[in-house]
């Protein structure tokens, strides 16, 4: 019965509250950003905060639930360790090419598509740049375990649910928390979320999806051809 609680408590915040304090938070950043120096990194260390509270009691709600184990959410690694070395491999390479692409884009002066949708948060100094990457990195660990990881275990394992079924619903769960990002931000979100949620379940394990997540959120917030702020589209997976 804990456990229930908890994870209802957790899934309306996550469906309901979190999207709204997401667009009310946003909004505000837009309101102040040029004449609050602070207001981004206020932002930053709010949001992160947030995602590591919510992972805390995503993994408060594993650890009291009897359906429920860190395997049931991703989080083991693989009996055979060449498995878990080429899954690493793997992520590096794809990394590394991905991280290739956007360093290229940005010279040439192109913006990474995604950016405008969150072109507020956007960095322009060292403590702001500091920040995205916090945040990035959070994101990509906090949102798999939350909504690929705790969310699709609670749809089959507690409310029996078909897989397909589950996934789908911690994905729209997963896009409503972008929410700030307007419509069509949301809508390639729904892309992102899905190609993470199928890796997911391809895999078995959360270690690919994070380290993707966060490679893809690095990119987004970091990587910003000069001039370009104001001219930016398309959408991104930051915060969830």
């Amino acid at each position: 019965m804990p456990s229930l609680v908890l994870a209802a408590a957790l899934v309306v915040h996550l469906a309901l509250v979190s999207p709204w304090l997401g667009r009310r938070s946003y909004a505000r950043l837009e309101r102040d950003r040029d004449r609050d120096g602070r207001a981004l990194v206020r932002m930053f260390t709010a949001w992160t905060a947030e995602l590591w509270a919510l992972a805390a009691v995503a993994l408060l709600v594993v650890g009291l639930s009897p359906e429920i184990d860190l395997a049931g959410v991703g989080l083991v690694l693989q009996a055979d360790p060449a498995t878990t070395a080429g899954m690493l491999v793997g992520a590096a390479i794809a990394s590394a090419v991905a991280v290739l692409v956007a360093v290229r884009m940005n010279r040439a002066g192109r913006p990474v598509p995604g950016q405008a949708a969150f072109r507020a948060m956007l960095p322009r100094t060292p403590a702001e740049r500091r920040g995205a990457l916090v945040l990035s990195v959070s994101a990509g660990i906090c949102e798999e375990i939350v909504y690929r990881g705790l969310l699709i275990a609670l749809g089959t394992r507690v409310l029996g649910l078909p897989l397909p079924v589950a996934a789908g619903l911690a994905l729209a769960v997963f896009v409503a928390g972008h929410l700030y990002q307007g419509w069509r931000g949301m809508a390639v979100v729904t892309l992102a979320g899905f190609g993470l949620t199928m890796l997911y379940l391809r895999t078995g394990n959360l270690l690919l999806p994070i380290l993707l997540h966060a490679v893809v959120d690095i990119r987004s917030l970091l990587l910003v051809p000069a001039g370009k702020r104001d001219t930016l589209d398309g959408a991104a997976t930051v915060r969830g």
